[in-house]
């Protein structure tokens, strides 16, 4: 079968790989859409720290069920399908303090092993969500989500809090939507008008683009600053604006990474008396969420995907993404044929 692989930072084509077989407890899924996510940009930067190369991409899933291994139950051939990427140790203190996705073992499929860029893959039962009533196309986009619900679960938002998100890429638009299902009123900050338009679209209370004095917008709509600030861009820039516009007792909650090391003013830290706090991946639990929220929305895929393509043009629309990354949100690849 196809598959695309980042050969090196640089490079991605298209190269064969076996079919898999399903072991016992695996389940073999017939790929239907995987989406580009933004570690896949950086692997292909060469800017991932995680990644080793040659690497198939690819963790936002979706497809159906084309084969059971030996003693999976609760799942049958044909079924919709999304995946959940991550592998974890299952005994460190994360792991058994319920909290498997910070696990320090974790491996993230096309980041510390092989991804779903191809025709099929098989994956242990227990990381597969069947889905029934969503569209194929909009199975792929839960994974990305979920990480974005999950920062909004880490900033115990609640119903009436202000939140501002700085980045309105697929991960920052998880976090728009995972906050309107709470019942924040959110202010959506990004540098291009068109994604901005998206997250207007898509609910946002109020949108605003980052190349004015954002500090002085934010205070206007808010007056002591906003109850969380939501950092989805990994940036140095928005790293430390956080800090800044979040209001006194406050919370922060960062999801992107820098690539460099920051200094901040950390007096701000205490005078603030701030909440800051990390978010990565993604639990179950926000998965089950997505799927809830997508199904009750089913016109957010329409605006969030900004490209679909088939495999063979998948190098090419990496590429086009790295030279023009302001002008896409989300990037899926059709696996189907």
């Amino acid at each position: 079968m196809k598959a695309m692989h980042i050969t090196q930072p640089g490079q991605a084509q298209l190269t064969d790989l076996p079919e898999p077989v399903a072991g016992a407890g695996e389940v073999v899924i017939a790929l239907a859409y995987v989406g580009y996510c933004g570690s896949d940009l950086t692997s292909y930067r060469g800017l991932n720290p995680l990644v080793s190369y040659p690497r198939v991409p690819g963790h936002e899933i979706s497809g159906t069920i084309a084969a059971l291994g030996e003693g999976v139950t609760g799942l049958a051939v044909g079924q919709a399908v999304t995946v959940l990427p991550y592998f974890n140790c299952g005994s460190c203190r994360a792991c058994r303090s319920g909290r498997p996705n910070a696990c320090p073992s974790n491996q993230t499929m096309g980041v510390q092993r092989e991804g779903a860029m191809t025709g099929l893959v098989v994956v242990p039962a227990s990381k597969v969500i069947a889905v029934d009533g969503m569209a194929l196309r909009d199975l792929a986009l839960v994974e990305p989500s979920a990480v974005g619900f999950h920062a909004v679960r880490r900033a115990e938002l609640v119903a009436g809090e202000t939140v501002v998100v700085l980045g309105c890429g697929m991960i920052g638009l998880g976090v728009l939507m995972g906050a309107l299902r709470v019942g924040a009123r959110v202010f959506a900050v990004d540098l291009s008008d068109a994604k901005l338009a998206v997250a207007r679209q898509l609910g946002a209370h109020e949108v605003i683009n980052a190349q004015g004095d954002l500090k002085a917008a934010i205070a206007a709509l808010t007056g002591e600053g906003p109850d969380v600030v939501v950092e989805a861009v990994g940036a140095e820039a928005t790293f430390l604006e956080a800090i800044d516009l979040v209001a006194t007792a406050g919370r922060v909650v960062y999801i992107g990474y820098a690539k460099a090391p920051i200094a901040y003013e950390t007096k701000y830290f205490i005078t603030k008396e701030l909440d800051i706090r990390g978010s990565r991946n993604a639990l179950r639990a926000d998965f089950d969420d997505v799927i809830a929220y997508l199904g009750a929305h089913p016109g957010a895929g329409e605006l969030i995907v900004s490209r679909v393509v088939g495999l063979k043009d998948a190098p090419a629309a990496l590429e086009d993404w790295h030279a023009n990354p302001g002008e896409f949100t989300k990037i899926l690849v059709d696996l189907r044929d």
